[in-house]
């Protein structure tokens, strides 16, 4: 049996009352307590604010199982982070979340899997200071199976969620020990090896000017060239200024020393510095080894940060044969490839599951309203 049809068989014939939060859940905004940051006694304890934990003080006002869910802030809008969330202990919370009990693991848990699936806007006032008060989170209808049915579903949803939840820390663990491989294999001792100026072993040059009228900010039959700027791709032009393998580094803004390895024809504008590497170099080495360099600590101070070619090109580097290069720039590309990769890393992983789960949990969720009502 597919997945599709089992879950489809499981909420076959689901029908629910639909209730007002307010009749589900015990309100306790009223022992909430703000207390301004300079007023905090630092501690262990937890402080809460709209999106989850802002500080941590000494004392505690709440202890036990509860469900935060966010009372103002842009967020109820944009929905970066989830607007409701479970908490469990000692914990202390200001009045920018709302605070609900609940009688059960399953009731506390179903509440906060739909609050987070559904478009709150109907309940959210304030267009400048987006505000979701008491009167309206109370007033939020909510379909209201059997306490039996409402396990079902938060064991599945559960199930899902540890499972993005192991993925993610998984990828953590591998961040760090990519970061931390990839400083032994390009850390040498000197004396093995010569130091070598980046302008002796590299070619870099600032790309060319190009009209913002010139750019499309789409691909089509005309514009077909990708367009790069200091952070990455602007757009499409009809011509290309460069062919072959390069690197670009980022040369302004906030964001510049950044490096992307690019290979094709582009069109590179003055705000990227075009790398072509010599054949001492392997190119990507000389990726994974300006990567590390941090080049942005080199920008100069000002509003509009920027890095000099010349300043680039004094960086002095120290250069293994050609051939172990090679050798630690495959290594470092496998785990670059598993930590980062949208195609077959675990970070694609992890977006598969989490479209699954979001599937999963709209279809368990979506309780037909008029059925009930009829």
């Amino acid at each position: 049996m597919s997945e599709l049809s089992f879950m489809e068989k499981l909420m076959d014939g689901v029908e629910v009352e639909w209730k007002a939060l307010g009749e589900l859940a015990e309100n306790l905004d009223s022992m909430r307590k703000p207390i301004k940051s300079g007023l905090r006694d630092s501690g262990k304890i937890p402080y809460y604010g709209a999106s989850g934990i802002v500080d941590y003080v000494k004392d505690y006002i709440f202890d036990g199982d509860f469900l935060l869910v966010s009372e103002d802030g842009a967020n109820l809008i944009a929905r970066n982070t989830p607007i409701a969330f479970s908490i469990s202990g000692k914990s202390w919370v200001n009045n920018h979340a709302h605070v609900l009990r609940f009688k059960t693991y399953a009731e506390r848990r179903y509440i906060e899997y739909y609050l987070n699936s559904i478009d709150l806007t109907p309940y959210i006032s304030g267009a400048a200071q987006p505000k979701l008060n008491k009167k309206n989170l109370e007033s939020i209808c909510i379909p209201n199976p059997s306490l039996e049915e409402k396990e079902r579903i938060v064991r599945m949803l559960d199930a899902f969620t540890e499972l993005t939840t192991e993925l993610t820390t998984e990828l953590t663990a591998r961040k760090k020990q990519y970061n931390y491989y990839r400083d032994q294999l390009l850390s040498f001792e000197e004396g093995e090896m010569e130091w070598k100026a980046l302008g002796e072993v590299l070619h870099m040059r600032a790309g060319k000017h190009i009209s913002a009228s010139k750019i499309s900010p789409s691909y089509n039959d005309e514009y077909f060239y990708p367009c790069f700027g200091g952070n990455g791709v602007r757009g499409f032009v009809k011509e290309q200024s460069h062919d072959g393998e390069h690197l670009l580094i980022g040369r302004q803004g906030a964001l510049c020393g950044n490096v992307q390895r690019m290979k094709g024809q582009f069109y590179a504008t003055e705000h990227a510095v075009v790398v072509t590497t010599s054949n001492e170099i392997d190119i990507d080495w000389a990726f994974h080894v300006l990567t590390v360099m941090n080049l942005n600590q080199y920008a100069s101070q000002s509003a509009q940060p920027g890095l000099a070619v010349g300043k680039l090109q004094g960086l002095k580097i120290l250069l293994p044969t050609i051939d172990e290069q090679k050798r630690v720039a495959y290594i470092l590309d496998k785990f670059d490839a598993l930590t980062t990769s949208l195609t077959d890393g675990l970070p694609r992983e992890i977006e598969l599951r989490q479209k699954q789960y979001e599937y999963y949990r709209d279809l368990m969720l979506s309780f037909s309203k008029s059925k009930v009502e009829a």
